[in-house]
């Protein structure tokens, strides 16, 4: 039996074998208690395929029953290899139509195997859709560039046929249906979905398998479980600054330390805490949800238990202003620990806001108060991001620094040397004023996991926003044949391009710079609310979905997430000059300069976390603006779009 599923066999073998040996194969690899009806649908899916695969000659043919998607967390009912082609098929037993969240569901399967499993990567992969006694809808064979064909829909009297059309159509090379089943399968999935993998108790090194990534993320938890158990045995207090690139996995190796050390009773009781309140309420809404699906808790207790396990870093500070005592975790996870708010920034929120007139410290001075509190031993694990300070007041490294400096010495700092290198700690800072630190390569992740088809992304997006067109088109050249970018100067076209893109459940959205006022000419307004739980989780036939693309993120919705696709829109904020970007902030009825480097500084930023949200591509666009309008001059936007076709980047009108 395959690894991989519950059974498999030749198609010879299983046309064979008698039904009650099948089942008696099937059912003890189910993990959970099998119910009488599931034993059915199990029965009834034999009898179809016994009826329908007789047809099937040739010798080469392997079923597989009940195939895993790791990445997914679900089986496809069945796979089927024969004449070289993978049919992966979904049963919907008595169903009468075909429902689209089904057709998604079966293209999912498909997409997943071509995408992470090693040896699906040149094989054509057709997903089915069986609704038992529905009309057959569709048995065209539509390949995409990619070699995944489009859904098919049929009843359960065409299967056989089907295939043996499809193998006469396409003369592939027949291949070992074992050794393609246990290839290595290299999933990487998005932040809720390894925080939901995480949250089932599977290990950070089985969700995220790609080459690059495994070691170094597996070596990272493992490096920062070995600090917490050092500083429990020798009641020592500990500070590690975990840093990488956009997309490297910052946020998932902390979930990884909190969910491993998420009991209250626990030793070394952790919470995974940020700043990022969308970043919060989608993680705690999709955990709830799935501890709710699997029974026993009422939603609202559900959702009780994952705020728990992640919290809203102001929340996590409030409570502490109420109370001189420890907290009850030993270890505190400080996601985009960069953002923290400076001395002022802190001190005029606690002063207006909390009531606390003589409160004079930064976030970071005041949270390792929060935690120096602990007699004994702490450990503070801050997940910095390099360039991703979005916001007026946000102290980046340094503020943490000079917490360590000046107050808390008899803390030990663990970092790497990759910390220095001027995209996380700004110039004059530096590691000779600490007290006791080490240097340790392991903690910082350097390949870019968000987007599994570029590594390469996050160096492209750097060179672009920092004005350097060669340096990025060169870099382009090497990533356009599996990332697709392009720019488009018509919206309707640019969300047309997006859509079709867009297969089985990926997701898409709308992203603009949050002072991209003068998208509203276009429909697009930024000063728009959204629900971000809704907006990244909701199916995506929901108005509130991101795929809708009605309603648009900006930086401080989506940074720490991702989607699929996404379509940027580029507003005269940061526009590009004879020579280099500039960089303009919108008030009541005209733009102004920032001449602030600091304020210049996130509006980059804000810029570089928008271009690099998109997992497999995207589409940026730029307005024409309207010559009658002094606030969108068609003279604002030409010189970027310009600029961007320098990076390398074609406009839609041209493929």
């Amino acid at each position: 039996m395959s690894n991989r599923s519950f059974y498999s066999a030749p198609l010879t073998a299983f046309l064979n074998e008698e039904l009650a040996t099948i089942l008696g194969r099937i059912t003890p690899n189910h993990t959970q208690n099998i119910t009488h009806q599931q034993t059915q649908v199990w029965a009834a899916e034999i009898k179809v395929l016994k009826d329908q695969l007789g047809q099937l000659l040739e010798n080469d043919g392997y079923i597989f029953f009940e195939f895993m998607i790791p990445r997914m967390g679900r089986r496809a009912d069945v796979v089927i290899t024969y004449g070289g082609i993978v049919f992966v098929i979904e049963f919907k037993f008595g169903a009468e139509s075909y429902h689209a969240a089904d057709v998604r569901q079966a293209h999912d399967y498909a997409l997943d195997l071509k995408n992470f499993h090693t040896d699906s990567h040149d094989k054509i992969i057709i997903p089915i859709l069986i609704a038992t006694l529905a009309p057959v809808n569709s048995s065209d064979i539509v390949l995409t560039e990619d070699r995944v064909a489009n859904p098919v829909l049929m009843n359960a009297e065409c299967i056989g046929e089907f295939i043996k059309t499809a193998t006469r159509k396409y003369r592939e090379i027949i291949f070992n249906a074992q050794e393609w089943s246990n290839s290595a399968y290299r999933p990487t999935p998005t932040i809720v979905e390894a925080a939901r993998a995480l949250y089932a108790n599977h290990d950070v090194s089985d969700i995220l398998k790609t080459e690059a990534g495994e070691k170094n993320l597996g070596d990272t938890s493992v490096q920062i479980l070995n600090l917490i158990s050092e500083a429990r045995r020798h009641n020592k207090k500990i500070i590690c600054f975990v840093t990488g690139v956009p997309g490297a996995g910052k946020t998932l190796v902390g979930l990884d330390i909190a969910n491993k050390h998420a009991s209250h009773s626990d030793d070394e009781y952790s919470v995974f805490l940020s700043g990022n309140g969308p970043l919060v309420k989608v993680l705690q809404e999709a955990l709830a949800v799935d501890r709710y699906k699997q029974g026993g808790l009422r939603k609202d207790e559900a959702r009780r238990q994952t705020s728990q396990f992640i919290q809203n870093i102001h929340r996590f500070r409030d409570d502490a202003l109420e109370t001189a005592n420890p907290p009850a975790e030993r270890v505190a996870i400080f996601d985009e620990a960069q953002r923290a708010w400076d001395r002022d920034q802190t001190s005029k929120f606690m002063q207006r806001k909390r009531g606390r007139l003589d409160f004079d410290e930064s976030e970071p001075e005041f949270l390792m108060s929060i935690m120096d509190r602990h007699i004994d031993w702490a450990v503070i694990v801050a997940l910095i991001g390099g360039g991703q300070e979005i916001n007026v007041g946000e102290a980046g490294m340094p503020g943490w620094f000079s917490a360590l400096e000046n107050k808390y010495l008899h803390w030990d700092a663990y970092f790497s040397k990759d910390l220095f290198n001027g995209d996380y700690v700004a110039n004059g800072v530096s590691s000779e004023k600490l007290g006791g630190y080490k240097v340790i390569d392991s903690l910082h992740l350097s390949t870019s996991m968000r987007s599994f088809r570029a590594e390469k992304l996050s160096d492209f997006v750097h060179y672009l926003v920092a004005g350097n067109s060669r340096k990025a088109a060169e870099i382009h050249k090497g990533i356009e044949a599996d990332y697709p970018i392009f720019i488009c100067r018509d919206l309707i076209r640019a969300k047309r391009w997006l859509n079709k893109q867009v297969r089985g459940t990926e997701s898409a959205g709308l992203l603009a710079s949050s002072n991209g006022i003068r998208l509203k000419a276009d429909g697009i307004y930024v000063k728009n609310v959204i629900e971000p739980e809704q907006w990244f989780l909701n199916p995506p036939d929901d108005i509130r979905s991101s795929n809708f693309l009605e309603d648009v993120a900006t930086e401080f919705d989506i940074q720490g997430l991702e989607l699929d696709w996404t379509l940027v829109a580029w507003d005269a904020d940061f526009r590009f000059g004879d020579e280099e970007f500039e960089c303009w902030r919108f008030r009541g009825t005209r733009w102004e300069h920032r001449n602030s480097v600091v304020s210049q500084q996130y509006l980059q930023n804000a810029y570089r976390v928008l271009l690099t949200r998109a997992r497999q591509g995207m589409i940026i666009y730029l307005p024409k603006g309207c010559a009658a309008d002094g606030t969108r001059l068609p003279s604002f936007y030409d010189k970027t779009f310009n600029y961007l076709q320098r990076c390398g980047l074609k406009c839609i009108d041209q493929v």
